[in-house]
Parts: C-alpha cells; structure tokens; sequence
C-alpha cells in the first residue's frame, strides 16, 4: 500500500490532472501535450498510422470524461495507456476486412510530385520503416502491443502490466514470444533485411 501511496506521489502529472479534474481545459490541454506523442505512437503500432489519429483523439476523450475514476494509485500515464491500448483494440476488432490490395494500389497516385522526391537513402529508409510497420503488424495484437511497449517506448514490464491489464509473467512471457515470432517474420524475407538464416 504505501508503493501505491509512493507512486500516486511520485506521479508527474498528479497537479494537471487535479487541475483537469476540477475543470480546466487547459491543463488536460497540457496533458494532451506531453503525452501526445506516446499515444499516437501507441495507437499507430495497434491500428496502423492511417488510423492512429482517430483513435488517439478517442482515447483522450475517453479518459477526460473518465478523469473522475481515476483513482492515482499508479502513474497517469500507465491509465491513459491502457485507455489507449483498449481503444485501439475495440478500433481492430470492429474493422470491415478490406478488399485485396493496398491502398496504394486502390489509388495509384503518387504522395509526392517529381520535384519534391526525397534522396534515395531517405527513400528506402522510409520504405523499410514502413516493412518494419507491416511486419509488426502481423504479430498477434496482444504480443505487438507488449513489444512496441518495452522495446519501442521503453516502459517497465511493470508498467506494462498495467496498461494491458496482463500479468507481469505473461507480459514476459508474451514479450519473448513476439521477439522470437518478429526475428522469424524477418528471416522469411531477407531480401528487405539482409538477415542470416
């Protein structure tokens, strides 16, 4: 119990959520500020980046209208997570399967003119981010979220825990599982990667 008491103490954002809570919009402007970045971040490793707007702006919206049952025994941030992280899911689970094909091919229009292409190396860096982005993609939804929260936003498994409501020794569990099932998704095409078989 005093953990608890220790980290709703030790919370960065304990006075703006205060602030929040008692009716200003600015301060929950501010929280939206600081953690803007994390929670598009977030959401775009769950639904895609063409959705992770929508669902990040969902999520805050959620979790103002919840400010009332946040209770502090734990960071702010692991809440708003795990908001973010139910959000994205309910977003994948009520998804219409999409025709065969991406949505590159459906448009055929090139996002940038002639005049205004990136060098090369810009290029293929994107190109192989975005390969990075579809292979995470086939990973398991549960497994994707643990991976992109320890290795990509560097949270504690602990952390973790909490904002997927999981516990700690499955959040370990499920995070070597998705290392493992990434390192072979990669493998099967070393073409993009130039990885050893």
């Amino acid at each position: 119990m005093a953990e608890q008491t220790l980290l709703a103490t030790d919370d960065p954002d304990r006075e703006l959520v205060g602030h929040a809570r008692s009716g200003s919009h600015r301060a929950f402007g501010e929280i939206v500020e600081r953690h803007g970045d994390v929670v598009f971040r977030v959401a775009a490793r769950i639904v895609g980046p063409h959705e992770a707007e929508d669902v990040a702006q969902e999520a805050f919206l959620r979790a103002y209208h919840s400010l009332d049952r946040f209770r502090g025994d734990s960071h702010f941030r692991s809440w708003l997570l795990q908001i973010v992280h139910n959000t994205a899911l309910n977003a994948v689970n009520s998804r219409v399967p999409e025709p065969v094909g991406s949505p590159a091919d459906a448009d055929g229009a090139d996002p940038l003119p002639p005049s205004a292409r990136q060098p090369a190396e810009s290029l293929e860096e994107r190109e192989r981010r975005e390969r990075l982005e579809m292979k995470l993609r086939e990973l398991r939804s549960e497994h994707r979220i643990v991976l992109v929260l320890r290795d990509v936003e560097g949270m504690a498994y602990e952390e973790i825990a909490e904002v997927t409501d999981t516990p700690l020794g499955s959040v370990k569990g499920r995070l070597h599982r998705a290392r493992g099932e990434l390192i072979e998704i990669l493998r099967n095409n070393t073409y993009d990667w130039d990885l050893p078989r």
